[in-house]
């Protein structure tokens, strides 16, 4: 599963409210689809729509794809510290994961999914991004590893209502509605959980869980248990999530893998290594040209980690 390309050094900036075109590098997969049914040239360039005003939502992240080709697109996911749904406007996408769960049309991603692939042609979606605490209180349940259906948890209609929607904007705005009717009937993460989630994320994951058990007061095993009931991890496993997070975006601006590993706080390379094929199943430098990365700094410009 290594790339044969390399990503460009920079990528275009975000412009809100606009579609921007971002051409991914050239890729080549074990297993899977045949070569043949790939795009027909290994990368889809896809056509990119931020929200013009800023999401009045704390944890909140829209962004709206389009890929701009005709041919199969076959995309794996690369984990990152936040629950996904992609809402499907286009022909039905198709989401699997190393588990054998197989989805079609709109769907879920919980924290820290193992080899998710989203495939499909003419592919038109809008994808939110909850942070875990907001994911609580809106979705109502845990969806760590798993990748589900979105009528399975939330049988809004929202593909329809979004499809007969003329702009972007409109569209952010009505799933921007239909996510704070939920945030307001649903149940905060406690306190100390949220608290040791904000801190994970402060820290790029850098953190002792057993000092951040004190500094709530619980004892280690109810933190454990807590937070694995309202985040979807456990802390450490979540905690290693956004080292990770932020370890891959670092590979992916070309920093090398002996600078990443030391600034992460990784014991060496060989530890970068085994966390990269733990999450990503792949070695470092090809976690540095995936394209789920490539779009990051259109669709997601970095706030920090989270």
């Amino acid at each position: 599963m290594e790339p044969l390309s390399d990503v460009p050094s920079a990528w275009p900036r975000s412009v809100p409210g606009s579609w921007r075109n971002v051409a991914p590098p050239v890729f080549s997969y074990d297993g899977g689809m045949r070569p043949a049914e790939w795009a027909r040239d290994g990368a889809a360039v896809w056509d990119i729509a931020v929200p013009s005003q800023r999401l009045r939502l704390p944890g909140v992240r829209m962004a709206g794809f389009a890929g701009n080709t005709t041919d199969v697109v076959d995309l794996p996911v690369v984990p990152h510290p936040a629950v996904a749904l992609f809402i499907d406007l286009g022909d039905a996408m198709l989401v699997d994961d190393a588990r054998g769960a197989r989805e079609r049309g709109s769907v879920i991603a919980g924290l820290a999914p193992e080899a998710v692939r989203g495939r499909g042609q003419h592919i038109e979606c809008v994808q939110v991004r909850l942070s875990p605490e907001i994911a609580h209180r809106v979705l109502g349940t845990e969806l760590s590893g798993t990748v589900v259906a979105l009528d399975d948890v939330w049988p809004a209609q929202l593909p329809d209502r979004l499809r007969a929607l003329d702009s972007w904007d409109d569209r952010f705005a009505l799933v921007e509605a239909a996510l704070t009717k939920r945030y307001a009937a649903g149940h905060s993460v406690d306190p100390e959980v949220a608290f040791v989630w904000q801190r994970m994320v402060a820290r790029r994951g850098q953190v002792r869980i057993e000092q951040l058990a004190d500094e709530t007061g619980w004892s280690r095993k109810r933190l454990w248990t807590r937070f694995r009931r309202q985040i979807g991890l456990a802390p450490k496993r979540a905690a290693q999530l956004v080292r990770f997070d932020h370890a891959v975006h670092r590979l992916a601006a070309d920093q090398s893998p002996a600078s990443v590993a030391a600034e992460s706080g990784y014991v060496d390379q060989a530890h970068l290594h085994h966390e990269v094929r733990a999450f990503a199943g792949v070695t470092p430098s090809a976690v540095a040209g995936a394209q789920w990365l490539a779009v990051d700094d259109v669709a997601w410009p970095r706030r920090g980690t989270g």
